[in-house]
């Protein structure tokens, strides 16, 4: 790959091209850093409202760092895999113990920060404070493996993606570089049907050359969706409702309606597996919603039953909590049990009228 007409091609491609997104026009490495860990998993159409609503919220590393998990994972809510706001608040406090708030500008202590990689912290150090750190994202790693035509195991190697980044990184522009390379991978070289005409690099691309970009990169198999049958239980008394902490990965430590296994093929017995799950007795009865839900890689049947609860659940073994609707907003609450509030408030508000 020619390396001066490449950061010419592609640096001038992307002052023309580059989206306006919010974090782009801050330099604060905080703005940088949530948008960087929100990023993780999650696409920038989806993720740019809870940025923007995490930022009104916490807006800075030390209120961030003041609030509880419970505050931050309910702010957090409906972006899934909340292990990322968890450690983001773990690497807040961290920040303001250690740095009086500040994000570090040097890697070392840049990857000391609880829940900060490699990725994280040269995004991070290259966009706000212009080190000179290339970084590797999905993006990047698919715009390369198809400049060099990389094929098989052995080429695919981090090492190997890290080496060619490094390679061609900009060092006096490292920043806008790395967006520039990301960008490029979200916007042209896309994982199906790139726009390799309109690609600023085009002619330095092997798989291009070679006709491979429709099988570069190679991917590995995905993890096989798994068809389920979900039921739950909206159980109110005097105007609230009875949520228990979830306790099966990926709904581990939110608030949930009580339901069935997340892992049951067939039609389950609510009150049977309620009564096994959480000790508690209930009469299901009318059905609120009959819709689909997906959670990881799970692709759920869900139903959603009003219930009369006739014994207390064991609390000494279960977390428990009654709430009114309006306060299971500012909750970590699973985005299935949101879905199934929402049925239970419009079936309530049709009711009254």
């Amino acid at each position: 790959m020619p390396r001066t007409n490449s950061l010419q091609n592609l640096s001038a491609w992307y002052r023309r091209n580059r989206r306006e997104l919010p974090w782009r026009h801050s330099g604060d490495p905080y703005h940088i850093w949530v948008a960087e860990v929100m990023l993780q998993q999650t696409t920038v159409r989806s993720m740019t409202p809870y940025y923007e609503a995490f930022l009104r919220r916490f807006p800075s590393i030390g209120a961030l760092a003041a609030a509880s998990e419970d505050e931050v994972v309910s702010a957090w809510s409906g972006l899934g895999y909340y292990h990322r706001a968890r450690n983001l608040l773990r690497g807040a406090r961290h920040v303001v113990e250690r740095h009086r708030g500040r994000f570090p500008d040097d890697l070392d202590h840049a990857l000391a920060v609880p829940g900060v990689g490699l990725y994280t912290a040269s995004a991070v150090l290259s966009i706000a404070f212009n080190r000179p750190l290339a970084v590797v994202d999905g993006n990047v790693r698919r715009v390369l493996a198809r400049i060099h035509a990389l094929r098989g195991r052995s080429k695919r190697k981090e090492s190997n993606y890290h080496r060619m980044a490094v390679e061609i990184l900009d060092r006096r522009n490292p920043g806008e570089w790395n967006q520039a390379l990301m960008e490029l991978g979200a916007l042209i070289c896309t994982p199906r049907n790139p726009a390799c005409p309109a690609c600023p690099v085009r002619t330095a691309c092997a798989a291009r050359r070679l006709g491979l970009t429709a099988v570069i990169p190679e991917t590995r198999p995905r993890r096989a969706t798994a068809d389920v049958y979900v039921k739950a239980a909206v159980i109110e008394r005097s105007g609230r409702l009875l949520l228990v902490r979830g306790a099966e990965t990926p709904l581990q430590r939110l608030w949930c309606v009580p339901h069935t296994s997340l892992d049951s093929t067939v039609a389950p017995n609510l009150a049977e597996e309620l009564r096994k799950r959480y000790g508690m007795a209930i009469e299901p009865g009318p059905l609120l919603l009959r819709t689909r839900h997906r959670v990881t890689f799970r692709r759920i049947r869900l139903e959603a039953h009003a219930a009369r609860l006739h014994s207390n659940p064991d609390s000494t073994a279960h977390d428990l909590l009654w709430a009114a609707p309006e306060e299971i907003d500012d909750l970590p609450a699973s985005s299935m049990t949101r879905k199934i509030i929402k049925a239970w408030l419009a079936r309530q508000l049709a009711l009254d009228l």
